[in-house]
């Protein structure tokens, strides 16, 4: 009798389970969320003051030539930005003078000019909240310039920090540049075929173009700049920038006179 082989059983294949997903150690997950250092952020906001203040101080040397050839002597001219140092109001003295304007008429105007100053300092007050010893020093350097690199910070030790580099950087710059540039303009010869008291009106208007967010700040500003040159040609140097203030309360008055609150058609508050 013949035995049947039995068929040899294989043992079954063991099925592979998948590995689970590594798991980032604390360490590792930290380098993808760690927030750039400090120090990063702080050399940020030294190289933006000084790049604010380096560019914005050179034009001292425009300021120094046009007062020297509005007739101002070099003296008073490095008395106005040691003393007054606020860029366009400084623009609007000396061109009103050397127009022929009144010197009442044109200090008027750059007395004008430099009240904004008032309300930078009003919000800047809050932000930097300085130490009273120091707030008489810190409000002279309440400027366009200081005002806009500190409130461009993310809190108040990086605007301190930004205020402070760009005051101090600036205020050195304007005022060394406009002593060189009152001693050059004899060298220079007639200022007014370079142009260059157009300088510091330019920056003015680098600086204030980006804060036109909304249709009635440009609707001030568009309105201010028709009043301005319009009238120059017509009423005497230095009037045009007063006339040219009521633009605001204008456009103001016009926008509160919408229906329940609106504003008129194409002006947005």
């Amino acid at each position: 009798m013949t035995e049947t082989p039995t068929p040899t059983q294989t043992p079954p294949t063991p099925t592979e389970t998948p590995k689970p997903p590594r798991t980032p150690t604390p360490a590792r997950h930290a380098q993808h969320t760690a927030e750039p250092p400090a120090g990063t952020d702080r050399r940020a906001v030294v190289r933006d003051a000084l790049g604010v203040g380096v560019a914005v101080g050179l034009s001292g040397f425009a300021f120094g030539v046009t007062a020297a050839g509005s007739g101002i002597s070099v003296a008073q001219a490095c008395v106005l930005s040691l003393l007054v140092f606020t860029g366009a109001s400084q623009f609007a003295l000396v061109g009103a003078l050397a127009a022929g304007g009144n010197p009442f008429t044109a200090a008027a105007g750059a007395f004008f000019l430099g009240t904004r100053n008032a309300f930078y300092g009003l919000r800047l007050s809050q932000l930097l909240a300085l130490p009273r010893a120091v707030r008489p020093a810190a409000a002279h350097w309440v400027i366009d310039e200081t005002a806009a690199v500190a409130l461009a910070q993310k809190d108040r030790s990086a605007a301190r920090l930004g205020f402070t580099v760009t005051g101090l950087t600036l205020y050195l710059l304007w005022n060394l540049t406009t002593l060189l540039g009152a001693l050059g303009a004899e060298a220079i010869g007639d200022t007014a075929a370079w142009g260059l008291d157009a300088a510091g009106p330019a920056v003015f208007l680098a600086l204030l173009a980006p804060m036109l967010r909304t249709a009635t700040e440009r609707a001030v500003a568009a309105l201010a700049l028709v009043l301005g040159l319009g009238l120059l040609p017509v009423l005497p140097a230095g009037v045009p920038v007063l006339v040219a203030a009521l633009a605001a309360p204008a456009v103001l008055f016009l926008t509160g006179r919408g229906p329940a609150g609106t504003s008129p058609k194409g002006v947005r508050p």
